[in-house]
């Protein structure tokens, strides 16, 4: 029986994905779940494995092209078997096969049936997870999004099979479908929008070579220029005296690591964010033709440097976390984005960006918004500085001011002008400013 390999959707809002690389070629023999290739979408790059025991049939798709999620890009049977597109390519259009199939020994008609059901995408840590435990996947429930089976899904049913406990009824072989599987799409590569505006070609000079454009640095490019169109930006700039964070993170730095977690700057500046989000929920706003839309949650975006680009991972309800907590989370988040190991709903659904550019030895910056939040707060390196410290009016002469020297870093919150104005903005920042300066555990 031949099975059909569709590029599967990778998360909630990934409709396409780019194969960049394929892992096996036409006539090599596969186990089920072994990596089948690698797919890049919004710069996260996951590897798919194969549905199916046998051998690589026909691989549909070539690498570098971008293909919508339902589309068919491989095929797997036995090795005298024919593709099915070879044998009779009118069936792709009209197959109604789910966007991965697995084939299982079956003793039945209705097994067969079963063995049918739709799984979805499988993540390679669910696909590991079932093979060592050789769990059989159609007979798992999925709770994700459309059905997804996860990795927690299949630890419920190890423990449950372990207990002896009877199996739902609609886990028994011949409960029929979860629900109705995806029209399998024919192979159309997705053409890119040209960019309206003509680009200057710059001057040729003798000796000047050109290096060719990464995915990667296309889609920041793209990204960079969409949300300097789509938003007037503006940027006010605030200096604080970071002597009590230094204080407490020097204090606690051993206490953390005995827990496993390396305490950085950038946990208390999301925890700074987060709890001034809470008080100023118009910086934690998108703008909509309808209305601003003011977000519920506080999904912070902190850009991370990689290799070859920047990528923007996603702390989800960072209010709800200590620093401790936050500062696992970030350690985190930022190992994985550098290994390529982050997956694509771990860089959606931020409300609110920071960019911490001072790592470099950047001292101030104008970034660019993270659309399509409201504004993104740009964190300077941390340095000395002399700082006049006054005792009484903050301006006027006094002979009890003296100057100190003091850590000190400049935070800059670029916004979006059509949201927030110069009072509201500075209102933000203030009161991050504040937190910080005036830290407490």
């Amino acid at each position: 029986m031949v099975t059909k390999v569709i590029m599967p959707q990778l998360g909630e809002s990934v409709v396409e994905g780019t194969i960049t690389k394929w892992l096996v070629k036409e006539g090599d023999a596969v186990k089920r779940y072994d990596p089948l290739l690698e797919v890049s979408s919004d710069k996260v790059d996951t590897e798919v494995p194969s549905p199916a025991d046998g051998v690589v049939l026909k691989l549909h798709v070539p690498e570098g092209v971008t293909v919508h999620a339902g589309t068919l890009i491989a095929e797997i049977g036995d090795p005298d078997e024919a593709s099915a597109t070879d044998a009779a390519p009118t069936e792709v259009q009209e197959d109604k096969s789910p966007q991965m199939t697995a084939s299982v020994p079956a003793t039945s008609h209705a097994a067969a049936a079963a063995d049918q059901k739709s799984l979805g995408f499988i993540s390679p840590v669910v696909a590991r997870l079932a093979a060592e435990h050789n769990v059989d996947l159609t007979r798992v429930k999925g709770t994700g999004v459309r059905g997804r089976i996860r990795k927690k899904d299949v630890l419920n049913y190890i423990k449950q099979m372990a207990s002896g406990e009877e199996l739902p009824e609609w886990e028994k072989p011949g409960s029929g479908e979860l629900f109705k599987p995806a029209k399998v799409e024919e192979y159309a590569p997705i053409a890119t929008s040209a960019c309206p505006a003509k680009p200057v070609a710059p001057p040729s000079i003798s000796g000047d070579q050109i290096v060719p454009l990464s995915r990667m640095r296309r889609l920041i490019a793209e990204h960079m220029v969409q949300s300097k169109r789509t938003s007037p930006h503006v940027t006010t700039v605030f200096v604080v005296d970071m002597s009590r964070v230094v204080k407490h993170r020097y204090a606690n730095k051993a206490r953390f690591a005995q827990d496993g977690v390396n305490l950085t700057f950038t946990p208390y500046f999301v925890a700074a964010a987060a709890r001034a989000l809470k008080k100023h929920p118009l910086a934690n706003s998108s703008w909509s033709e309808e209305g601003i839309v003011l977000h519920r949650a506080i999904n912070i975006g902190m850009a991370t440097a990689i290799e070859d680009g920047l990528i923007v991972p996603v702390v989800k309800n960072a209010d709800s976390y200590n620093l401790l907590g936050l500062a696992r989370i970030v350690n985190d988040l930022a190992e994985r984005a550098r290994a390529g190991k982050l997956m694509p709903n771990e860089i959606k659904g931020s409300t609110f960006s920071i960019t911490n550019h001072g790592t470099g030895g950047s001292i101030f910056a104008s970034p660019i918004i993270n659309q399509p939040n409201a504004g993104i707060l740009g964190i300077g390196a941390i340095h000395k500085e002399p700082v006049v410290v006054s005792q009484g009016h903050p301006l006027l002469p006094d002979p009890e001011d003296y100057i100190a020297i003091r850590p000190v870093t400049y935070l800059s919150f670029t916004i979006d002008h059509r949201i927030l104005d110069g009072a509201s903005a500075d209102a933000f920042v203030a009161e991050v400013k504040a937190i910080l300066e005036n830290w407490q555990d």
